[in-house]
């Protein structure tokens, strides 16, 4: 199928100032991230939706697509619907958003998540999501979970532990539910038109409370399908600490290839 992979690149960063151009072995953060979604067998086409020329110019040093955006916008979703529009996305194309933060994301996790929205000719956006395999992330309300109902679609997000095993939890509190409950993945696909009348849309009393955007959807009743991976994410790097974990896998990858 034919997609769009857009990369929202902000400069600023409270943790981790300038993260998009940050290095990881010799190449911009951001543009790893590009390179990593076109090492996979699908080939779309990447954009990286900038907020800074610095970041503009440092995707044209290394070949990769690139358009400028507004510095003051609201979400990342605000950012994709104006990169789609300047370049003249139709309303019935399929954008993936991942996150210029992820330069272990699997492309194949890409392709899935795109291919959704042909599955699920009912949903607006997709998504994805992993089986948890420890109390500890079940529990921790920075781990955000999501139900599903029969068809894969999502019945909601949440950061509390959900579904909760009443009876179970009742004999046994140290135990996961059964089936395992599923950890959101941020990573999302869009109808096009859907993209562009999102940030329109009232914020959502859900949304607010839980800190969780894609509740927006959901309370204004669209829709969004899941997809269930196997395994969980490579590492994001939110951290100082995150970058130093990352380097060390590359330069890992890197040394094996040689050998």
């Amino acid at each position: 199928m034919d997609y769009v992979v857009l990369i929202p690149a902000r400069l600023a960063s409270t943790r981790l100032p300038n993260k998009p151009l940050v290095d990881l072995c010799g190449v911009p953060m951001v543009v790893r991230v590009a390179q990593r979604v076109l090492s996979g067998a699908a080939q779309p086409r990447v954009v990286v939706a900038a907020d800074d020329h610095s970041i503009v110019q440092a995707c044209a040093n290394h070949g990769i697509e690139s358009v400028l955006t507004r510095q003051d916008h609201a979400s990342g979703s605000d950012r994709l619907a104006e990169a789609a529009q300047i370049l003249g996305l139709p309303d019935e194309a399929v954008v993936v958003n991942v996150q210029g933060d992820e330069p272990l994301i699997d492309p194949r996790l890409v392709q899935a998540v795109a291919a959704l929205l042909v599955q699920h000719p009912q949903a607006a956006m997709g998504t994805a999501a992993h089986p948890l395999d420890n109390l500890a992330d079940f529990l921790n309300p920075n781990v955000v979970k999501v139900v599903t109902d029969a068809s894969g679609l999502a019945l909601y997000f949440s950061r509390a532990p959900i579904a909760w095993w009443r009876d179970g939890f009742a004999i046994e509190p140290r135990c996961l539910p059964e089936p395992a409950p599923l950890r959101h993945i941020g990573i999302y696909s869009y109808r096009v038109g859907f993209l562009r009348a999102f940030p329109t849309l009232p914020q959502a009393s859900l949304e607010v409370t839980e800190a969780l955007e894609q509740l927006r959807a959901l309370w204004h009743g669209y829709r969004i399908a899941v997809h269930i991976s196997r395994d969980a994410p490579g590492i994001g790097v939110d951290t100082p600490e995150d970058l130093e974990r990352v380097r060390r896998v590359l330069s890992s990858s890197v040394a094996a290839s040689v050998r």
